[in-house]
C-alpha cells in the first residue's frame, strides 16, 4: 500500500510541476524590458518613463530602457507594443486618451485597441487649464461666455495641441458651451499653441496645466478654469471646470501603462504591484506633483472601465463634430 501511494505521488509530481511552471514563468522577468513612448523625447510620457525606469529595474531585476517611437498620433509606438510578445517585457506608456480617440478619428487602425493591447494601470492624471490672452477683456468664464456670444460674428480663436487631441475635443465642447462659434486653431503641440496665446495670435487655450500654469503665474496670460476635482495649489483663485459650469470637467492628461493583448494576468498584476510601490515613494510623488499631477495606480480593471467609457464619449464628440485627422 505504501509503495503504491509513493508511486502515485511520484507520477503526480511532474503534472503538478507542469501546472505550476506557467504561473511561475508568468511572474518572472528574464530579459531586458522596454518602455515604449509613442512621442518625441521631452513630453510628459517620456519624463514619466525615465522617472520610473530606474526603480522598475530594481524591482523586476532586469534593465528597463525607454524607447521613443513617435508618429501617427501615437499609433506607431502603440502598434509596436500590440505586436510584441505577450510577456510583459514591452510596455506602452502614453496619454491613453489618444487610444480612446484614435479608433473614431482614423478610418483604419493598424491594431485593435481592445483586443491587441491589455491595460496594466493608469499611472498619472494631470488637469487642463483654460487660459486667455491678457488683452482679452474678460476675467472669468462668465465674462468669456458673454464676450463670445456678443461677438459671435468674429468669434474666439481657441488654440489646441492638434486636430483630434483631447485638448481639441475639450475645446470643441467648451466652445459649444461658450457660444459664438469659436474658431478652433490646431498647432503642432501644446508649446506652439501656448506661444500663440502669449503673442496674441490666439485668444484662448485649453492645455495641460503642467505646461500652462507657469505662463499664468508669470502674468503672461489669464487663468480662467482648471479641470479635475480640485483647484491648483499655485492658482487657488482659479475655479474648477465644474465650479465654473463648464463641460468635460474630468478632461486632462491621463497617462497609462499597457502591454500586448493576451499577456498573462499574473504578469500584469506584478507590474501593477511594482508600479504602485514606486509611485508611493515620497521622491516620486513629489516629482509627479511637480508635473502638476497625482498618481492614479488603480489596476487593470479600473483602467479598462475608464478606457471603454472614454472611447464611447470621445468617439461621440469626434462623430458629432465630423473631426478628421490632418
Amino acid at each position: 500500500m505504501y509503495r503504491r501511494s509513493l508511486l502515485r505521488a511520484a507520477l503526480a509530481a511532474p503534472a503538478v510541476s507542469a501546472l505550476a511552471a506557467p504561473a511561475l514563468r508568468a511572474q518572472t522577468f528574464d530579459h531586458p524590458i522596454r518602455i515604449i513612448v509613442p512621442n518625441a523625447p521631452g513630453g510628459t510620457s517620456d519624463i514619466l518613463a525615465r522617472l520610473i525606469a530606474p526603480d522598475l529595474t530594481k524591482a523586476l531585476g532586469q534593465s528597463v530602457v525607454v524607447e521613443n517611437r513617435a508618429g501617427a498620433a501615437g499609433n506607431i509606438g502603440a502598434d509596436f507594443v500590440a505586436k510584441s510578445p505577450p510577456d510583459g517585457h514591452t510596455i506602452l506608456l502614453m496619454d491613453v486618451s489618444t487610444l480612446a480617440i484614435n479608433p473614431s478619428l482614423f478610418p483604419r487602425m493598424p491594431f485593435d485597441v481592445q483586443k491587441d493591447l491589455a491595460p496594466v494601470s493608469m499611472l498619472l492624471y494631470a488637469p487642463y487649464l483654460l487660459a486667455a490672452k491678457n488683452a482679452l477683456p474678460v476675467k472669468d468664464v462668465a465674462e468669456l461666455r458673454a464676450y463670445a456670444r456678443a461677438n459671435g460674428g468674429r468669434g474666439l480663436n481657441m488654440a489646441n495641441a492638434g486636430v483630434g487631441s483631447l485638448t481639441h475635443l475639450t475645446s470643441v465642447e467648451v466652445g459649444s458651451y461658450l457660444g459664438g462659434e469659436p474658431v478652433h486653431v490646431p498647432y503642432r503641440g501644446g508649446a506652439p499653441a501656448l506661444t500663440a496665446v502669449v503673442s496674441g495670435e490666439a485668444d484662448v487655450i485649453i492645455n495641460g496645466a503642467t505646461a500652462t500654469q507657469p505662463y499664468v503665474v508669470n502674468g503672461q496670460m489669464k487663468g480662467l478654469a482648471v479641470s479635475g476635482p480640485k483647484r491648483l495649489t499655485a492658482l487657488p483663485n482659479v475655479p474648477t471646470f465644474k465650479e465654473a459650469g463648464l463641460p468635460m470637467d474630468d478632461a486632462g492628461t491621463w497617462q497609462g501603462l499597457m502591454v500586448a493583448g493576451n499577456t498573462p494576468r499574473p504578469v500584469i498584476e506584478r507590474l501593477v504591484k511594482e508600479t504602485k510601490a514606486i509611485t508611493e515613494q515620497s521622491n516620486i510623488a513629489a516629482k509627479f506633483a511637480d508635473l502638476g499631477g497625482e498618481a492614479r495606480v488603480e489596476g487593470a480593471d479600473s483602467f479598462r472601465a475608464w478606457l471603454a467609457k472614454a472611447t464611447d464619449e470621445f468617439g461621440a464628440i469626434v462623430r458629432k463634430n465630423n473631426i478628421k485627422p490632418e
